[in-house]
Parts: structure tokens; C-alpha cells; sequence
């Protein structure tokens, strides 16, 4: 387990983008995460997992709303119900944040066969599947 989170780090660390918004905090990157992952999100499933208050959650959406980057709506079938999406700026900004740099994932993937390419694939493809089913970490 060591050693997988090595590589891990080693392969953000050298195909990480450049930081373009450096002012954004880490729990703020979360929840675009988060409401970017999942669907229906409330201020409530929000405040659940990143561990925080109703009302701390509550405060970092309306600073996310404030820059653009989500936006609250109502629920059609019961009008106390909120929920949380991203605008197209929010998915910029979390994308930016949370993914690989495309041209340099780019110029390591050419490197390797397709064999090797495909392995990988599968591995990250198996990785994703089975952590997208595991909610209690």
C-alpha cells in the first residue's frame, strides 16, 4: 500500500498542470470535487464528507457561488431541498486542479506500447470502478 501511494504522488508530482488559480484552498477544491463526483449534492452532503459543519459547508458554497463556480438550485419536488452543481467555470477550475496535465500525460503515454498503455488503462479503470463503490473509507 506504501509503495502505491509513492507512485502515486511521484506521478502528480511530474504530470501535475501548472497552478493557474492559486488562491483556491484545499476544502474549497473538495467540494467542486465532490458536488463534480456525485450527483444530487446538498450543503448537507457536503458538510458530511469533508467532515465539517452545516454551517461551514453553507459558508464555502456561498464563496464558490460568489466566484462564479456553482450554483444552487431548487428542488422541483420539494422546495427545501437545495442542491449543489457546477457552472462551466466550476468544472473548469476543479478540472485544472484535480487532473493530469494533458500534454504531459500525452508525451509519457507515447512512450510506452500499446500493451503497456492498455495495462494501465485497465488498472486505473478496475482502481476507479472499485473506489466509486466503496463509500466508507
Amino acid at each position: 500500500m506504501k509503495q502505491f501511494n509513492e507512485y502515486f504522488t511521484t506521478i502528480y508530482y511530474y504530470l501535475h498542470p501548472e497552478q493557474q488559480n492559486a488562491s483556491i484552498s484545499h476544502q474549497s477544491i473538495r467540494i467542486l470535487q465532490h458536488v463534480q463526483k456525485e450527483q444530487r449534492v446538498t450543503i448537507g452532503d457536503i458538510a458530511i464528507s469533508i467532515n465539517i459543519s452545516h454551517n461551514t459547508a453553507s459558508e464555502h458554497v456561498k464563496k464558490l457561488e460568489r466566484n462564479g463556480w456553482v450554483v444552487k438550485d431548487r428542488s422541483v419536488h420539494d422546495q427545501r431541498v437545495v442542491y449543489i452543481r457546477l457552472t462551466e467555470e466550476g468544472l473548469r477550475v476543479v478540472k485544472i486542479n484535480t487532473e493530469l496535465d494533458v500534454e504531459k500525460l500525452s508525451k509519457v503515454w507515447a512512450t510506452l506500447t500499446e500493451n503497456q498503455q492498455r495495462e494501465i488503462e485497465r488498472a486505473f479503470k478496475l482502481l476507479s470502478e472499485v473506489a466509486s463503490n466503496v463509500h466508507d473509507y
